[in-house]
């Protein structure tokens, strides 16, 4: 077809012969069942190359759009194509929310939900903690339906399943009677109190995120989602934890204009308007950027900040902004939360990839300790050694891909990398 594609990065160039946009489910179909190699693209916000292909590369986004509301089984199924802030909505108009969202609504759901991608917060698990049934395409071309309650371990190997399995065309979402959130802001919080409270600062609202650029000494922001318990919207407190209420809205990288960015100031609004922190009708976050992100035991959160501070001064050059948040376990097979409560640092870079390769081997060093697990759609250079023996059902896995795909159809280069065929 001659056309090529890239992420929405721009790093990534995708190596597809093909690249195609059925309309209904049964040229899908036909489409999977006659490729030698084929991919599934959503939304392009992976950084890594865990979506390219040599072969065809299929968008779902042109399927027909479903959104079924089931209130008795308090889920909603929705087409994979779906990004968040189409869904959200819908969903709110209708008197429901989802938990968590991450802090970009422009994501597909089922990209999403392949890559282990989260939002924040200390019981809220990755944002595929939400699925209790999903549909795919497989390998022959059928429709393969798994559910929470009837398949046990190959649904929970197959939710974050890397788009290794199958191209997933719709999933069923566990729903939440929709609720409000207010957005503050706190600024110039010291360093020693990170070190001292670090915990109780992650646990002192719905949702905290933590921003540093690690120039400067103290932590640059934090941002607050708190619930609304129906009362007013009180005043933030004059000092918390040594740092002050922003004077008025900000942008997540320090100097950004904060127009594209949810409300703050604590004035109240619904959860899909609060929990990203970025407006779905702007470019998201910098735009020109990369970004890496490492999780951990939540344990670790302290030692593994003060490992990085080691490193600042190789850090702060390539560093647009980092935030530090934190991730409920799970037990999704791939997800990089499986069976443990985490801390995630995450890194938006400047858009250059050889100045930030080495930096991430760097971190990657200094949070070895703590058995740091990378973000699937995100740069890593973490060896495939080291992530095996972070992930105890990478050999169930390894034979659920054998098991649905024996001659490799959705492989790549990536998934043969930390997942090779065989053994």
């Amino acid at each position: 077809m001659g056309e090529r594609l890239t992420n929405w990065a721009g790093n990534v160039t995708f190596s597809a012969r093909r690249i195609h946009r059925p309309a209904s489910l049964a040229a899908l179909q036909r489409l999977v069942a006659g490729s030698e190699r084929i991919r599934a693209l959503g939304s392009g916000h992976s950084f890594s190359r865990l979506a390219d292909t040599p072969g065809d590369l299929v968008s779902v986004a042109g399927l027909p759009k479903i959104v079924r509301l089931d209130a008795e089984r308090a889920t909603v199924t929705v087409s994979a194509g779906l990004t968040y802030a189409e869904l959200a909505p819908h969903l709110h108009a209708a008197g429901y929310a989802l938990r968590n969202l991450g802090s970009l609504p422009h994501i597909s759901i089922a990209g999403t939900c392949a890559t282990g991608t989260h939002g924040s917060g200390n019981a809220n698990g990755v944002l595929a903690t939400a699925v209790s049934a999903l549909e795919m395409i497989t390998a022959e071309g059928d429709v393969l339906t798994l559910s929470r309650d009837g398949d046990g371990g190959r649904f929970r190997g197959a939710v974050v399943g890397l788009g290794a399995l199958g191209i997933v065309t719709s999933l069923s979402l566990d729903i939440v009677p929709a609720f409000d959130v207010r957005q503050y802001v706190y600024e110039h919080l010291p360093r020693e109190q990170l070190d001292e409270h670090l915990a109780d600062i992650l646990a002192s609202a719905y949702s905290v995120s933590v921003f540093t650029d690690w120039r400067s000494s103290p932590i640059i922001r934090v941002w607050l989602k708190e619930l609304v318990d129906g009362g007013g919207s009180p005043e933030p407190a004059r000092q918390w934890y040594g740092a002050r209420p922003a004077d008025g809205p900000r942008h997540p990288v320090p100097g950004l204009p904060a127009v594209n960015c949810t409300q703050q100031m604590g004035v109240p609004g619904p959860w899909h308007e609060r929990l990203p922190h970025f407006l779905p009708d702007f470019t998201p976050s910098v735009g020109d950027e990369l970004q890496s992100e490492y999780l951990m035991p939540r344990q670790s959160a302290v030692s593994a900040l003060r490992a990085l501070d080691g490193i600042r001064d190789r850090l702060a050059p390539v560093l647009q902004v980092a935030e530090i948040r934190t991730v409920a376990a799970d037990e999704l097979w791939m997800s990089p939360s499986y069976q443990q409560d985490s801390v995630a640092f995450h890194f938006t870079w400047i858009n250059d990839v050889p100045a930030v390769t080495p930096v991430l081997a760097g971190i990657e060093a200094q949070l070895a300790p703590f058995g740091a697990r990378p973000h699937w759609g995100k740069l890593f250079c973490t060896s495939p050694e080291i992530v095996s023996g972070l992930y105890g059902r990478l050999p169930d896995f390894r034979r659920l891909l054998r098991d649905l795909d024996p001659a490799g159809k959705f492989r790549n280069e990536l998934v043969d990398t930390y997942l090779p065929p065989g053994g």
